[in-house]
């Protein structure tokens, strides 16, 4: 008896580029004679006729599952959804802008069959990706790798294939602010790459702003490691450690030398200054600890992850 493989394929604003996407992937799954696919797709609240085109090709492709979202949730929501409809033995995450090849499919396949868990899609590079975006990728995954407690591969991909059992540890997460590929690379199962180059997209905009890769970016750092908590404590350690060597040099100098370098210090600017210094500290501190609180906000309300409006099953 044939597995079945599940293939999750987000959408937001995708009708361009949805026929050559479908068509290409239905030809190299076709291909492969081991596997039965599904295609679900995750419909996350387009504003053009991508669920117009999701139907049609329903209604010519009997293996195609739609989730259609109410709104616009987000590209890890859609995902998530995706991941929780998916009854494959293994289940395939990519991208329908075309920028992560569906001719790879059959290699994550191979990797699978060899013994991984994971096989996780790496770009060597991103045709078309402004420097920017590029800048503040390398940046990203920079403060991970030396502040994160979940190691993240560099340029590391939501294209990915995980097996059944990762996939039913994934569906028991309940976060709402994810990065699911984290989430994935937290659980610690074997993992295993592909590098590929990422095509450059074919029509339309990237569904992430610059603001939302920076709302995602620091959600993963919060999610992901405690350093940028323990650094208040640390920014506390050492302006307390230099401010007190400061004020014993000014106590020295001003009262036991008199004043013999010539300093002149006052009384009122040496104050004014340790007090300008302790407020700005707890001013990074309080700011600091709001990045936990909204998060814990965020979690203790429960609201659902996303709301499926009709289900094309």
């Amino acid at each position: 008896m044939c597995n079945l493989i599940s293939v999750v394929l987000p959408v937001y604003n995708e009708s361009a580029s949805l026929d050559e996407f479908f068509l290409r992937l239905k030809k190299t799954t076709s291909a492969e004679q081991s596997y039965i696919f599904e295609f679900i797709f995750v419909n996350d609240g387009s504003g053009d006729n991508s669920l117009a085109k999701l139907v049609n090709l329903k209604n010519q492709n009997a293996n195609i599952k739609i989730l259609d979202f109410t709104r616009n949730f987000g590209k890890e929501f859609a995902l998530a959804a995706g991941l929780a409809e998916a009854k494959g033995e293994a289940v395939i995450m990519l991208d329908v802008d075309l920028q992560h090849p569906p001719e790879f499919i059959p290699q994550f396949l191979r990797k699978w069959e060899a013994g991984a868990e994971v096989v996780v899609g790496v770009r060597n590079k991103n045709k078309g990706e402004n420097l920017v975006k590029n800048l503040g990728s390398n940046l990203f995954y920079k403060i991970m790798g030396a502040i994160g407690e979940t190691k993240i591969a560099p340029h590391s991909t939501d294209f990915r294939l995980v097996n059944k059992v990762v996939l039913d540890c994934f569906n028991k997460f309940t976060e709402h602010e994810r990065l699911n590929r984290g989430l994935i690379d937290w659980l610690g199962f074997r993992t295993d790459y592909i590098y590929f180059d990422a095509e450059e997209r074919k029509s339309g905009k990237a569904g992430y702003s610059f603001f939302k890769l920076l709302h995602l970016a620091i959600s993963s750092f919060v999610a992901h490691s405690l350093f940028p908590l323990k650094l208040a404590g640390y920014l506390g350690v050492l302006i307390t450690f230099f401010s007190g060597i400061f004020g014993f040099f000014i106590l020295i100098e001003k009262f036991i030398l008199n004043d013999l370098l010539g300093y002149h210090f006052s009384g009122p600017a040496v104050l004014a200054v340790l007090i300008v210094f302790l407020v700005g500290l707890v001013l990074v501190s309080l700011g600091l600890m709001a990045l936990y609180i909204g998060q814990i906000h965020s979690e203790v309300i429960n609201r659902p992850l996303y709301v499926v409006r009709k289900k094309y099953d």
